[in-house]
């Protein structure tokens, strides 16, 4: 049985504490079990959890330097489970998240897993099934979206996991020296992906291990994704080009990276989010970065120390089952007070309110517990379907649960 495996989930935070609290929220939710939550976040981060109910469930480590993989490998050293998962603070786990991606690990040969994740509207997809290669460019892979797959990558080519949402064997990930401190943010895990290849490691997809990311603002980009400041990508950049990338095609790479920053800044000028100046800003950032990340020298990695801790279950509030609370638009209100009643009796709770439109959906994780989607009763959720179809209220309430039931748990 998969539950035989500890897992411990890490998950590391930088001025976000609101975002936080609702991805904890999310992860109290979790089927899956035994496992345990490690949080590793600025001060006031560390001090806003200690004031949520459940905290003392919680393994809280301060860490306030804003270095992804240091704080990664610190929250490793504090985590006792077979199995580390990691996920992003701006973004929440379905409720079966563990249940499918630790299932592989059941294979003795996996190291590692990644699911897939949905973007900001909970629809359409951020990211799925991809290999990576040595200049950092990605590829497409074709898997069965029901079932996980194993893959055996090879040096220079890599099976790619998503930061938000992996899982790596414990022994594996501090037997390598976790994650190298070089990456202070972005491409962090994409080295990862790369070492672990160069091991010969298996790495498992598995489609149905879900996460949604909501791209929160940073000191680096805004909540609508437009970057503020590129200089920490470029440094990232040159140390993994070094360090992976044949001496004979850095400089070519490199050009193209600098030429899609490019294109994507100019966009959102078009768009109206930058100003002209700002793109030349950007673009010095990301020289500047990436002149500094040649600076940072070779990888110094060693293996991480065993936890000095012992394992602290985490209680999940979920119970066994999962409902569904369905209406029209014009009851929202009512509709959602009682999700938030249903929510704190320990029930896994899906709010579909529909309007009479064709409005395409949407679905949020609230505050307060509640997994709703919004939209018109004849337009699209996924959006490969039709503009225009029409539906039967309760036919478009028992298609839509459906479509989510085996990732939220829905029978």
């Amino acid at each position: 049985m998969t539950s035989a495996l500890t897992v411990s989930v890490v998950i590391v935070s930088r001025e976000r504490p609101d975002a936080l609290r609702r991805c904890l929220m999310a992860v109290s939710q979790i089927t899956y079990h035994p496992f345990e939550v490690v949080v590793v976040a600025d001060p006031a981060s560390c001090a806003h959890v200690r004031g949520w109910p459940r905290a003392a469930q919680v393994r809280v480590v301060p860490y306030d330097k804003a270095n992804i993989s240091a704080a990664r490998n610190l929250g490793i050293s504090m985590a006792t489970g077979d199995i580390i998962a990691f996920v992003d603070d701006d973004a929440v786990p379905e409720p079966t998240w563990l249940t499918y991606l630790i299932s592989p690990f059941r294979d003795a040969r996996v190291m590692a897993a990644g699911g897939w994740v949905r973007g900001r509207n909970g629809i359409s997809w951020q990211s799925q099934s991809q290999s990576v290669e040595c200049t950092g460019a990605t590829v497409p892979l074709e898997v069965d979206s029901g079932r996980a797959m194993v893959f055996n990558a090879r040096p220079g080519r890599a099976i790619k996991t998503e930061g938000t949402n992996m899982a790596v064997r414990r022994s594996c990930l501090a037997a390598i020296g976790g994650f190298d401190e070089r990456y202070r943010y972005f491409l962090d895990e994409t080295d990862l992906n790369l070492r672990l290849a160069a091991m010969g490691a298996a790495t498992a997809l598995v489609p149905r291990a879900e996460v949604h990311h909501g791209y929160e603002a940073s000191a680096r980009r805004r909540s609508d994704r437009v970057p503020t400041d590129l200089f920490e990508i470029g440094a990232s950049w040159a140390v993994f080009l070094e360090t992976h990338c044949p001496a004979s095609r850095r400089k070519a790479r490199w050009a193209a990276i600098r030429a899609e920053e490019r294109r994507r800044a100019l966009r959102h000028m078009v768009s109206g989010a930058l100003e002209p100046r700002d793109v030349g800003k950007l673009m010095r950032g990301l020289q500047a970065g990436y002149q500094e990340g040649l600076k940072r020298g070779p990888a110094r990695l060693s293996a991480l120390p065993e936890p000095s801790v012992t394992f602290r279950p985490f209680a999940s509030e979920a119970g066994t089952s999962s409902i569904v609370i369905a209406g029209r638009i014009w009851s929202r209100k009512k509709l959602l007070q009682q999700a938030r009643r249903d929510v704190a009796a320990g029930h896994i709770t899906s709010l579909f309110c529909f309007s009479p439109t064709a409005i395409f959906h949407r679905v949020q994780f609230n505050d307060d517990g509640v997994w709703q989607q919004f939209g018109g009763l004849f337009g699209r959720s996924e959006r490969t379907q039709k503009l225009f179809r029409f539906w039967r209220f309760k036919h478009r309430v028992r298609a839509e649960s459906d479509r989510i039931g085996a990732v939220r748990g829905i029978s």
